[in-house]
C-alpha cells in the first residue's frame, strides 16, 4: 500500500501509480466509448483519459476522504468528457463566440449583482441588442457543453453515454442526484420566459414550432429563448458542476 498523502512521492512511486491504474483509464474509456458515434476514436479517449489519470495521481488529497480509485475515476471519466466536447458540431469560430457570450454574462452577473437581461448581455459584450440576438440564433446548435453533444442533428445527454451497469451503485446515484440538484438549481437562475422554453423542450418533448405555438411566440424567437437558456445553464454547470472538468 502506498501512503497517497504523503506530499512528496518519488518518481517510482508515481509511476507505479499510474502503471496500476491504467486499467482503470482502459475501463473507462472502451464503457463510454461504446455509447459514441462508430467516427471517435478509442484511443483519443484513452489518451484523455491518462491525462485525467496524470492528474489524479499527481493532485490526490487523502484528506478529502476519498480513495484514489475514486478520485481518479472522476478525473479519467472528467478529462474523457471534456475531450468530447469537440463532438457538438460546432465550428471554432462559432464556439468561441459560445466562450465570450457566457464570459460577458458571468461579467454582468457580477456587476448587476442579479441575471442580466438581453440589452445588458450585449452592452457587455459591445454589440447592439440586434446584433446579439442574431448572434444567439447563430448559436442555435450549442449544448451544454460536457452534458449534451449533437449527433444527426439531435441534442443527446452524455449521461446516457456514461450510463453503464454501474449507474444504479450509491455512488452513481449520489452523483446523479447532486448533478440534478445542480442543474434544478440554474434553472431556477435563469429568466422564466427561458426556462419555460427550456422545461417544454427537455421535458415535455416539445419541438421549437410546438413551444412557439403555446407561448405564441415566433419560431426564431423561440430559438433564441432555448439557445440563450441553454448558455446561461451551460455557464452556471461549468461553475457549480466539477465532475465535468474532471474535478471532485
Amino acid at each position: 500500500m502506498y501512503a497517497y498523502d504523503t506530499p512528496a512521492r518519488s518518481e517510482q512511486e508515481r509511476e507505479e501509480l499510474i502503471i496500476e491504474h491504467l486499467r482503470q483509464v482502459h475501463f473507462i474509456a472502451a464503457r463510454i466509448h461504446e455509447k459514441l458515434p462508430a467516427s471517435v476514436e478509442l484511443d483519443d479517449l484513452i489518451s484523455a483519459g491518462i491525462v485525467g489519470l496524470l492528474a489524479a495521481v499527481d493532485n490526490y488529497d487523502a484528506s478529502k476522504n476519498a480513495s484514489l480509485k475514486t478520485y481518479a475515476e472522476y478525473k479519467i471519466r472528467g478529462a474523457i468528457l471534456d475531450s468530447i466536447r469537440g463532438l457538438d458540431g460546432i465550428p471554432t469560430h462559432k464556439r468561441k463566440r459560445v466562450k465570450l457570450v457566457q464570459e460577458a454574462m458571468l461579467a454582468a452577473e457580477r456587476k448587476l449583482q442579479r441575471t442580466p437581461g438581453e440589452e445588458e448581455i450585449a452592452a457587455e459584450l459591445g454589440i447592439s441588442l440586434a446584433e446579439y440576438q442574431q448572434w444567439v440564433v447563430e448559436l442555435r446548435a450549442v449544448s451544454l457543453g460536457s452534458l449534451e453533444v449533437v449527433e444527426d442533428g439531435e441534442d443527446m445527454s452524455l449521461l446516457k453515454f456514461i450510463s453503464d451497469d454501474e449507474q444504479e451503485t450509491p455512488e452513481r446515484i449520489l452523483e446523479r442526484s447532486e448533478l440534478e440538484r445542480v442543474v434544478a438549481e440554474g434553472m431556477k437562475k435563469i429568466p422564466e420566459n427561458e426556462r419555460l422554453v427550456l422545461s417544454l423542450y427537455y421535458k415535455e418533448e416539445l419541438n421549437l414550432r410546438e413551444i412557439a405555438a403555446v407561448m405564441e411566440l415566433h419560431i426564431t424567437r423561440i430559438s433564441q429563448l432555448r439557445a440563450q437558456g441553454i448558455l446561461r445553464l451551460r455557464s452556471y454547470l461549468e461553475r457549480k458542476w466539477p465532475a465535468g472538468r474532471g474535478g471532485y
